[in-house]
């Protein structure tokens, strides 16, 4: 805002005039400026040409965000199956990638002994993760079947399911009897030679996978179970 003073001397009030004059003048010459560009901002709440609103409320939760902690963030798409969410990535080592047969990519990240997080992304989305922590993961990815270890390899193989219940003659000479024990719920005993039990795979409503002897095994929640070796 200008703060206008009154002189009351004659030549000073002539040169006040003249400013006046020369005042009104630019800013009658100066409405077209209204068109710029930092006035088509500020009119229309957009960026030049784009659609992303530069109101006070966006900038204000700009700064507000700017603020907040930062952390572990997990995408709406990823489906977590078989262990919990992963650590921070400052306890995780840096990811190798591995194609699997449906020609998605198996991402793996060491968190810690024998803890390891297996990230299955495809097209830039990721479909599933798998996480060992104390055992072997397991995972029926619409027919390609994924083990990943506890020392942290990944082996993957298409088809070969049996639908269980029954008692199925698996890769490397085992045999698995799968039961049913409840919704999502299956137990599969894995059979050697002799008939014995030498392993027992149970599923509580997510897949899971074992290690057997470089004979790679999964159970899924719906009672299928393939092997690979």
């Amino acid at each position: 805002m200008t703060t206008r003073r009154t002189f009351r001397s004659a030549g000073l009030v002539a040169v006040a005039a003249a400013a006046a004059l020369s005042l009104a003048a630019c800013q009658s010459g100066g409405k077209g400026a209204a068109s710029g560009p930092e006035r088509q901002v500020a009119a229309s709440g957009t960026t030049g040409g784009g659609s992303t609103p530069v109101g006070s409320s966006t900038i204000a939760a700009d700064k507000a965000a700017d603020k907040a902690a930062t952390g572990v963030r997990t995408g709406a798409d990823a489906a977590h199956r078989g262990g919990t969410p992963a650590t921070t990535a400052k306890t995780a080592s840096q990811a190798r990638t591995q194609t699997l047969p449906d020609g998605s990519t198996a991402e793996i990240r060491r968190l810690g002994d024998q803890h390891y997080l297996a990230r299955i992304v495809h097209g830039g989305s990721v479909l599933a993760t798998l996480e060992t922590n104390g055992a072997d993961a397991g995972l029926d990815a619409n027919d390609m079947f994924i083990v990943l270890t506890l020392g942290g390899q990944v082996h993957a193989w298409m088809g070969g399911g049996h639908q269980g219940p029954g008692t199925f003659a698996l890769a490397g000479g085992w045999k698995a009897k799968v039961t049913k024990t409840g919704e999502l719920r299956y137990r599969a005993q894995i059979l050697g030679n002799d008939g014995a039990v030498d392993s027992t795979l149970q599923t509580n409503q997510h897949d899971v996978g074992l290690d057997a002897n470089g004979v790679y095994i999964v159970l899924s929640a719906g009672g299928v179970i393939s092997a690979h070796e």
